[in-house]
């Protein structure tokens, strides 16, 4: 047992944001170089050279600081004991968009133990904005808090959603739900980093978000983020949201009830 696990969660907080930062700052030097790039299981799911050199960063940081502990990783996979705790790593979220020189990428590095994650941080080097939370303790972008919009109505609303790239079966799934927001809602955005997307909810920028097909090193770390800057987050019937879950919906709270009824009965079907 920790004898203080606050003092032990600010430590692994503080280590994480300085390790997100330095893996931000290996993507922002390679932006716009010659990377190799290749697809992974369909054309439309790709790896940089960015990404390995970063989660191998990542890795390597993780190891000389919690040897032992588990990682979970988008392109190595997992390793280590996850009963001492487990690192839930994206190096690179928003692939494609870094591929084709879009400025709209992130790190995003989570820690989990017991099966909840205790503190998560995402860093948009472009924006040098660093989003942090940790359990019980509110979330913040560069040490200034972090709190949800008050939008009171969908009507009113701007959300966001993205298309996940793996699911070839039915890839143009979410147009349904799409669709429906854009009638619903003040306004749609579709970015292409769902770990961002979170933490524009939690910062008040986006009103709603929604997505199918994620994985957990998209969402663990801005999962927290929203629900300690006050959001909710759940599935698209109401449910609590897990990290390997098919779907998920994040909110101010405000809108939450609305959102969920016009995704319900999308449920459980594969974008």
């Amino acid at each position: 047992m920790l004898e203080n696990p606050d003092l032990d969660n600010a430590a692994r907080l503080t280590f994480a944001e300085v390790t997100a930062r330095l893996a931000g700052a290996l993507l922002k030097a390679k932006l716009g170089t010659h990377v190799g790039v290749r697809s992974k299981d369909v054309r439309r799911n790709l790896v940089t050279e960015a990404d390995t050199e970063s989660e191998a960063l990542i890795q390597q940081a993780i190891t000389r600081a919690y040897p032992g502990e588990a990682i979970l990783g988008e392109e190595s996979g997992a390793s280590g004991d996850a009963a001492r705790g487990r690192w839930i790593v994206d190096p690179l979220d928003g692939t494609v968009n870094y591929a084709h020189g879009y400025r709209l990428f992130c790190v995003s590095i989570a820690w989990e133990r017991a099966g909840a994650v205790r503190l998560g941080v995402v860093y948009d080097p472009m924006a040098d904005e660093c989003f942090r939370a940790a359990t019980g303790r509110g979330a913040d972008c560069n040490g200034r808090a972090l709190r949800v919009s008050d939008c009171a109505a969908l009507l009113d609303a701007l959300v966001v959603t993205g298309f996940p790239a793996h699911r070839v079966a039915r890839p143009l799934a979410n147009l349904a739900p799409f669709q429906d927001f854009l009638s619903l809602a003040q306004a749609v955005r579709r970015d292409g980093s769902a770990a961002l997307d979170l933490c524009y909810v939690a910062a008040g920028r986006f009103d709603g978000f929604w997505e199918s097909g994620l994985h957990a090193w998209d969402i663990a770390a801005g999962k927290l983020i929203v629900e300690e800057a006050g959001g909710s987050v759940t599935d698209y019937r109401g449910d609590i949201a897990t990290l390997d879950g098919a779907e998920l919906l994040a909110t101010n709270g405000s809108i939450h009830g609305e959102m969920v009824n016009a995704l319900r009965r999308y449920a459980q079907k594969e974008i």
